[in-house]
């Protein structure tokens, strides 16, 4: 990479994200997907086949949204790894959703930082706008009967006590 590429990439990314955020937040607030309501339904590419929302009812899912110039998306994947082996036996389904407009960004992220969750892309953001993504990461956690309980914008070492524990509640509920 040259040294224009290097700068241009450094002042780029912040833009992007920038512009991503007040879109999110000006033009598609009333999509939101709120606890209590139906978590709207997709069906996005994955890493090797489609992925349907519908196909994980009566499942608790942790729907990520993410992209690959993420820094606290690198800290996520690891630890939603972690969820994903220790409470997939209980029903847990993490999918994960890049938003990345060139999805093969997203799959270098993945070289580097591997998950062991469903991969879904979305690089015209339509499925971003309908929950109404409003930073990066953000999460849902979605219950059995497909409603969202909560959502969560952001990660970092405090809040994975509290997003377990909403996990964990979740999972006990029949």
């Amino acid at each position: 990479m040259t040294a224009i590429q290097s700068t241009m990439k450094k002042i780029l990314l912040p833009v992007g994200s920038l512009l991503f955020a007040i879109m999110a937040s000006t033009c598609f607030h009333a999509a939101a997907a709120e606890p209590g309501s139906v978590a709207p339904d997709f069906t996005l590419p994955g890493m090797n086949n489609a992925i349907h929302l519908s196909d994980y009812k009566g499942k608790i899912v942790y729907l990520d949204f993410w992209a690959s110039w993420c820094g606290p998306c690198k800290q996520s994947f690891p630890w939603m790894n972690t969820l994903q082996t220790r409470y997939a036996n209980q029903g847990l389904k993490i999918i994960a959703v890049n938003l990345d407009v060139n999805s093969a960004d997203g799959r270098r992220f993945l070289d580097a930082v591997p998950a062991m969750f469903d991969i879904a892309f979305d690089p015209k953001g339509t499925l971003g706008r309908s929950y109404a993504v409003k930073g990066m990461p953000s999460s849902l956690l979605i219950d059995r009967d497909g409603k969202v309980i909560s959502q969560h914008i952001g990660f970092n070492p405090e809040a994975r006590a509290q997003l377990e524990h909403a996990i964990q509640i979740a999972m006990e509920k029949k």
